[in-house]
């Protein structure tokens, strides 16, 4: 059970993808359902989870057993896919979230019953009757009556929603401070700053005055460190409703902007939700029929759970006459909208490869480049990945495949998952992995050093190719270079012989998209297989990894000189 002891919003954060959670839910029922949830399983299943093929961790964690509770007991608990108590059990939410058709759909509705308070969620007495609300719901509807919400918006303002009587109140102070931001577009970073200092203040004005603003994480009781945690806790539970709505497939992201909106498909799907879903928390005290209410898979009730409405939707996506759909059941109908909206996403991205490749977006590509180092996007990582299949789409040549997920509009939606490369590029007789980040200093070593390796080695036995890899970060640390350089000079069997991987910095990388636009005819797969090449042939006859890095750079420069 959690306690509740801050006046803000919860969401839960873990896992911080949604899409995440699905294998580890299907592991964790597989191998431990029946069993108690205790020290020893929590253990057991993080030993299984590290031996998984979709795992993305860097080792074994010091605490297993904190850290099975930590991907376990918040999301896949609290949102009722699992049951902990007596033993493991995998719920009929579960069930249809990890093998249904419609995993969006099954989410959307375990949000919808998100609940604070609930048996799973309770009051510190100090603030006893601060919550009434279901966060998921009130946020969604904000969205909707604003007809967006930014990011700063949600982590300083929606997540004052306790309870859903102050929402009008709330909405009021998001107008305002959208009428007060204009007179501040040339300090708005630290007007908003200030208009979130203040919101922390007010929020907590009474454990101020009481002098209890000495947090969890700090011994520090200052107020100035008080502000500080706290501000990082709204900013962290705005960030997981962004990625928890969006996973719904109701909301769409524009990430420059950073704003969130209702795409206009689905607006008679929200209109649904915000007239028919009770705003109201039940069964707050009794854990049984709680657990009943959130476990159902089929409730609460969904536009497209209508006949006439589903086929009102794909009336209006398709071609389809009234007539054609007459011998329909749900089921049915509601496979032919996915296979639409499916064909939909297949033809804007095509269309989007079409115009990347006559170079008709060079200017904006490389200008998101420089955006995304300069932290002007939200999910900057996700951002880069997408940029990144931009750019080599650019170079053309290859079949180029991003292994991050679209949405329904063909945007990006999240990051490709840990078991493989971020992007793959097939140019007939070799292969070339792509991998990308935005880490850096030592915890880019630790976090991308192997798993480079490790994709590089799954893309090369896939393809039964020829295989190489590149590595594109704003910067490359020194230990992650010292890594590759290694790996190229020895024979691993299970890279079968030694790697080619080749690091580059971004702006290394900007400019072989730079010499590709000036050159004169568009670049092959031979002109970009002679950069590899050249690149590999200094790591062979350099004296150390800084040597190389100089080599490097020379194959920037040279490559499709003219």
């Amino acid at each position: 059970m959690a306690r509740l002891d801050n006046k803000v919003l919860f969401f839960t954060t873990s896992p911080r993808t949604p899409a995440k959670m699905i294998p580890e839910i299907g592991l964790l029922c597989d191998k431990f359902e029946g069993k108690p949830w205790n020290r020893i399983t929590q253990e057991q299943f993080i030993d299984e989870l590290a031996e998984s093929s979709f795992f993305e961790g860097t080792g074994s964690p010091s605490d297993k057993a904190f850290s099975a509770r930590d991907r376990i007991n918040r999301a896949p608990k609290a949102l009722g896919f699992v049951d902990l108590k007596p033993n493991i059990a995998l719920t009929d939410a579960g069930r249809a979230l990890i093998s249904g058709k419609r995993p969006q759909e099954i989410f959307l509705r375990q949000l919808l019953k998100f609940q604070l308070p609930s048996p799973y969620h309770t009051e510190n007495v100090k603030i006893s009757g601060t919550f009434f609300v279901r966060p998921y719901l009130e946020v969604l509807r904000l969205i909707y009556d604003l007809e967006y919400l930014t990011f700063d918006e949600l982590k300083i303002f929606a997540v004052q929603i306790t309870d859903y009587h102050k929402y009008e109140e709330v909405k009021d102070k998001i107008l305002n401070f959208r009428k007060d931001k204009e007179l501040h577009r040339g300090q708005y970073k630290r007007f908003v700053n200030d208009v979130w200092a203040n919101a922390v203040l007010e929020i907590h004005n009474d454990r101020i005055a009481e002098g209890r603003t000495r947090t969890r994480e700090t011994r520090d009781a200052s107020i100035n460190t008080f502000v500080k945690t706290q501000k990082g806790n709204m900013r962290d539970y705005a960030d997981a409703c962004f990625r928890y709505l969006r996973f719904t497939g109701l909301v769409s992201i524009a990430h420059k902007s950073r704003t969130i909106s209702i795409f206009n498909d689905k607006k008679r799907d929200v209109e649904f939700i915000l007239t028919n879903v009770n705003r109201n928390p039940v069964f707050v005290d009794d854990e049984e029929s709680y657990k009943a209410h959130l476990f159902n898979a089929a409730t609460p009730e969904l536009y497209t759970d209508n006949v006439e409405n589903i086929i009102d939707v794909i009336l209006r996506m398709s071609e389809f006459t009234r007539r054609d759909l007459a011998n329909y059941d749900i089921e049915a109908l509601k496979d032919l909208r996915d296979d639409i909206v499916a064909q939909h996403k297949e033809n804007v991205i095509h269309e989007q490869v079409a115009e990347i490749k006559s170079y008709a977006l060079y200017s904006e590509i490389i200008d998101t480049f420089n955006e995304i180092v300069s932290d002007e996007y939200y999910d900057a990582p996700l951002m880069f990945e997408y940029n990144t299949w931009r750019a080599m789409t650019m170079l053309d040549g290859g079949n180029i495949k991003g292994n991050f997920k679209f949405d329904d509009i063909g945007q990006p939606l999240s990051t490709a998952s840990g078991n493989m490369p971020d992007i793959e590029c097939d140019y007939d007789d070799f292969s070339l992995a792509v991998e990308v980040t935005l880490q850096s200093g030592q915890r880019q070593y630790e976090a991308e050093g192997e798993p480079v390796a490790r994709h590089y080695g799954q893309l090369k036995k896939k393809s039964g190719k020829d295989t190489y890899c590149l590595f594109i970060a704003p910067t490359i640390n020194a230990a992650t270079l010292a890594h590759f350089y290694v790996l190229n000079h020895l024979s691993i069997a299970l890279y079968g012989g030694k790697s080619k991987i080749i690091p580059l910095e971004l702006d290394q990388f900007m400019k072989l998209v730079e010499n590709s636009y000036s050159y004169k005819t568009q670049p092959t797969p031979t002109d970009i297989r002679h950069f590899l090449d050249c690149a590999l042939k200094l790591c062979e006859k350099a004296v150390d990894e800084n040597n190389w890095r100089c080599g490097i750079q020379a194959c920037v420069d040279m490559w499709l000189a003219s």
